[in-house]
């Protein structure tokens, strides 16, 4: 079987330095936190695909619900030559996506992003296989760092679907909306997951689930600072902790100290102080209102064309025109 071909932009090296330089500010910050895109080693990779399953975990249901009733509709306004997905991961939803241009007629490339070589590289190989005669080229890099290293032949859309634009702070998202506009010529397109504003049981619940799959992929990123910074974090030592902000309208995510603690990162040739109770913020979820949603992608650069949820209005996509 032919191998896509892979653009590496995440390299190792640049890898490895970029965490270390995340750990360095985030464990010398107050409050501390981590950035969620190291969460992504094969092991968190596989515990987030575990997460989309759960029954508590609505917005892949849900936004899978809506590209499946959609997708076709999507094909016909877009006509993309390629469809460029930025954190792909295992890309299941996606081939509602791929299905509706090919039948179109339109589609010749893919291009997968991802942090997780690992998991690019299989899901890219999956692509290729039930898509004959399709140009996959994946892409490892940081959809913050490498956005004007994705090619793709014009008109493309880029999909950045799962609510992932939810993890970023109101500033981060404005950056990021004006450079994926950089990156589009007028009239290419933008498709975005979002999920909505509900009511704070079912948002809680999706977090911070049952079988504690979530609390175990937020403890793997201290598995990974263990690894990759000669960490002695314990990882038995945190609770894990998932709230609703009601003001700003965002799950936040965290790590909270069980006791006092002092943590050597010897990578970095640093101790780090925990006191009980104190909590390492490890993420946020950003939920969403049509007119907020609106109104960032205007300021980005785009206008919004069409605007669609599931049936039980749980979670949105957007399809967006750069102008």
């Amino acid at each position: 079987m032919t191998e896509p071909a892979l653009d590496v932009h995440l390299t190792p090296e640049y890898a490895a330095q970029a965490l270390r330089a995340d750990v360095r500010a985030g464990l010398t910050a107050y409050p501390k936190w981590l950035s969620l895109k190291w969460f992504y080693d094969t092991v968190g990779s596989a515990l987030f695909e575990d997460i989309t399953r759960l029954p508590e975990y609505y917005p892949t249901r849900a936004e899978r619900e809506v590209l499946a009733e959609r997708a076709q509709e999507i094909a016909r306004t877009t006509g993309a030559y390629a469809l460029v997905e930025l954190g792909s991961g295992s890309s299941q939803k996606t081939r509602l996506l791929l299905s509706a241009l090919s039948q179109h007629g339109s589609l010749r490339e893919f291009v997968p992003q991802d942090v997780s070589v690992s998991a690019l590289t299989e899901s890219a190989r999956a692509i290729l296989a039930d898509y004959p005669g399709l140009i996959v080229r994946g892409v490892v890099g940081d959809f913050t760092q490498h956005l004007r290293l994705l090619p793709g032949e014009s008109p493309r859309v880029v999909a950045f679907l799962g609510g992932t634009i939810g993890n970023l702070l109101p500033d981060e998202r404005g950056k990021f909306f004006r450079m994926v506009r950089d990156v589009l010529q007028p009239g290419e397109w933008l498709l975005l997951g979002t999920d909505l504003v509900k009511d704070p049981e079912t948002l809680v619940r999706a977090y911070d689930d049952s079988q504690g799959v979530n609390a175990e992929f937020n403890r793997n990123a201290l598995s990974v600072i263990n690894r990759e910074v000669g960490g002695d974090f314990d990882l038995e030592a945190f609770e894990y902790v998932a709230l609703w902000n009601a003001e700003q309208e965002q799950i936040e995510l965290g790590l909270r100290a069980k006791r006092d603690m002092r943590v050597t990162l010897t990578e970095l040739g640093r101790t780090v102080e925990f006191r009980e109770g104190e909590e390492l913020r490890t993420a946020v979820s950003a939920k969403f209102r049509e007119d907020v949603v609106r109104k960032e992608l205007e300021d980005g650069g785009f206008e919004l064309h069409r605007w669609w949820t599931d049936s039980e209005e749980r979670f949105a996509v957007s399809l967006a025109r750069a102008i």
